[in-house]
């Protein structure tokens, strides 16, 4: 099946995997965390993800994630469409964390590919059907074979598609051409789940992007898009073509809360750049190469670059 140009995306088009702000002493800032997310929604977000990667959830516990949401929630849940990772390789526990979820007030649920176990199609789906059940919430599935060490096959794809509550993907695998492919067999909305192939997916048919650079480069991505839709393709890729040293300096060494982290703090948007091992901070060579990027970029002198 061919999806239609006029899909409405069913979790928003720009959504950020929100890092979740730790006060000094390791605790969860919900304060931090809100101002953060009211920032996403005003620089043009439509959505939010709460608990994934990007938000440490391997080293935040149950009470915390719900609280999480049910704060972010509160602040901006009438003005963009929250969503809660709910994915573990313990299909039980992302049961629960889907539950949790659902009673804190998420209004949708990404799930992952269970990790490390590697399980077979078979049990991906039954994994996943499982957590689609519990709750009444739509589910952004999240295709990561990098983490996760297994990937989802077309008919896996095609198989999952089939249960009603399942209407998304969070592709980041870097095939593009294999999510065509997909795009055509399902009516599943397509997001880019990697910055740098963000216009790619677009050109592709993707309805929209779940970033880790829209923490500091929102309402560019936002003009990225605006100007792709509106069939300015020339304007989108010199748009996108400026953010690439951004992407570079946020996602280039491959750890992205890090570096997005020490980004938040040069810009005032967090207070602390706190991480919960094992992930550790950025090295002060690391942190003055980040800052000559976003001062070259425009982002931290108050001189922004009209999108």
């Amino acid at each position: 099946m061919v999806p239609s140009p006029a899909q409405t995306p069913p979790f928003g088009t720009l959504l950020t995997a929100m890092v979740t702000p730790f006060a000094e002493d390791g605790s969860v800032d919900l304060g931090a965390a809100v101002a953060l997310a009211e920032h996403l929604v005003d620089s043009g977000h439509d959505g939010i993800v709460l608990n994934g990667t990007t938000g440490e959830s391997p080293t935040t516990h149950a009470p915390e994630k719900a609280d999480l949401v049910r704060a972010v929630v509160d602040a901006v849940g009438d003005r963009a469409v929250v969503v809660a990772g709910a994915g573990s390789n313990d299909t039980d526990h992302s049961i629960r964390m889907a539950q949790q979820a659902a009673e804190a007030g998420a209004h949708g649920l990404l799930v992952v590919n269970p990790y490390y176990s590697r399980p077979s199609q078979e049990g991906i789906v039954r994994h996943t059907t499982a957590v689609a059940d519990s709750t009444d919430l739509p589910v952004m599935l999240y295709d990561i074979p990098g983490r996760s060490g297994v990937r989802l096959e077309p008919s896996t794809y095609v198989r999952l598609s089939a249960h009603e509550r399942i209407v998304a993907v969070k592709d980041a695998t870097g095939d593009v051409y294999s999510a065509v492919r997909s795009m055509r067999r399902t009516d599943l909305a397509w997001y880019s789940g990697d910055d740098a192939l963000y216009l790619a997916f677009l050109a592709h048919g993707a309805v929209g992007l779940v970033s880790v650079v829209g923490h500091v480069v929102g309402r560019e991505l936002a003009a990225v898009a605006a100007a792709f839709r509106t069939g300015d393709h020339a304007r989108a890729a010199a748009l996108f073509s400026d953010l690439v040293p951004v992407i570079d300096a946020v996602m280039g060494n491959g750890f992205g809360v890090v570096m997005v982290k020490a980004a938040l703090v040069e810009l005032g948007l967090i207070p602390s750049g706190r991480l919960r091992l094992p992930q550790v901070p950025a090295t002060a060579d690391e942190v003055a190469a980040l800052r000559a990027t976003l001062v070259a970029a425009g982002l931290l002198d108050g001189s922004r670059r009209p999108a």
